[in-house]
């Protein structure tokens, strides 16, 4: 009788899983370069607000920041420069596969990322909101960030989305960016984005609270392969598999009979290292009729 399995895999929650680094170009704002302030972004699409009169007001750019003995120098300000992005409806900078910037006017495809299967995603920014800047913000404007891909029409369709709003709590001081993220969980292959380029988007989302700005910096994406245990095989009444996940990581084999009981109850297999994204597993055991496999990740 074959013996029946389970294939799947289970995190400690000791550790979290390795991410891979997706680059992104002009990610922390240096270029171009500014002894102060520039209206212009390299590498990023500059989306003004829809309905303002004048198109020639900028809404959008970088700036360099003070010198350490400057009271408004920013301390954790990654490189010499950060952005700006004004809270006025639906400013907004973002960049894609297919985005432009001022400098080409016809995509570079500098940005070649993809929604993989089997893979999370998770963006990281650096922001900074507050009352206390010489254009303050009023408490409860909105701030988004989300990561997208663009439809058969080239519309952008958010996959996933972070609602920052600006509180003195929030950001109780004008000279420290604090990190937001956005996370993007496994891709299935029936999803819709599965396969479509990644958008990164940040984005005014008030409409009345207009007034002020938000600073932000060092815009990070990374990719994580999702562990999982695939090919399972039943040869001369013994089971094998392969563990994929993200290279470098060590995963204890457990094996057991009832999925209700907790995994203290699995019996231990032994410890497999994934050294190069795969590694496959044979269990000793043989002639079995019932069992049940997963992989739990060690620090």
């Amino acid at each position: 009788m074959a013996a029946a399995v389970c294939a799947m895999a289970v995190g400690t929650g000791v550790c979290g899983l390795q991410a891979a680094t997706i680059t992104i170009p002009n990610a922390s704002f240096e270029s171009p370069p500014t002894a102060y302030a520039n209206p212009f972004i390299n590498s990023w699409q500059q989306v003004p607000q829809p309905d303002l009169n004048d198109q020639t007001t900028f809404l959008t750019g970088v700036f360099s920041n003070q010198p350490p003995a400057d009271p408004f120098h920013i301390d954790n300000c990654d490189g010499s420069q950060a952005m700006f992005l004004f809270a006025v409806p639906q400013a907004a900078i973002l960049q894609d596969y297919d985005s432009t910037d001022w400098m080409n006017p016809t995509p570079t495809h500098a940005f070649d990322a993809a929604f993989e299967v089997g893979k999370s995603y998770r963006a990281t920014v650096g922001v900074l909101g507050g009352t206390n800047f010489a254009i303050p913000m009023q408490e409860g404007t909105t701030l988004e960030l989300s990561l997208y891909y663009r439809d058969n029409a080239s519309n952008l369709v958010n996959v996933a989305a972070t609602s920052i709003t600006n509180s003195g709590d929030l950001f109780p001081t004008a000279t420290h960016f604090v990190d937001f993220q956005v996370e993007v969980p496994t891709v299935q292959a029936s999803d819709a984005w599965a396969g479509r380029h990644i958008g990164v988007r940040i984005l005014s989302t008030t409409y009345e609270l207009i007034g002020g700005y938000w600073d932000l910096d060092n815009v990070r994406l990374a990719s994580t392969i999702t562990p999982v245990l695939l090919a399972p095989g039943y040869t001369n009444g013994q089971f094998s598999c392969t563990l994929q996940s993200e290279p470098g990581l060590r995963f204890e084999m457990l094996a057991g009979t009832n999925l209700e009981l907790p995994l203290s109850n699995w019996t231990r297999l032994g410890v497999v290292t994934n050294i190069g994204g795969t590694v496959p597993f044979l269990d000793p055991a043989s002639g079995l009729t019932r069992r049940f496999y997963t992989a739990r990740q060690l620090p």
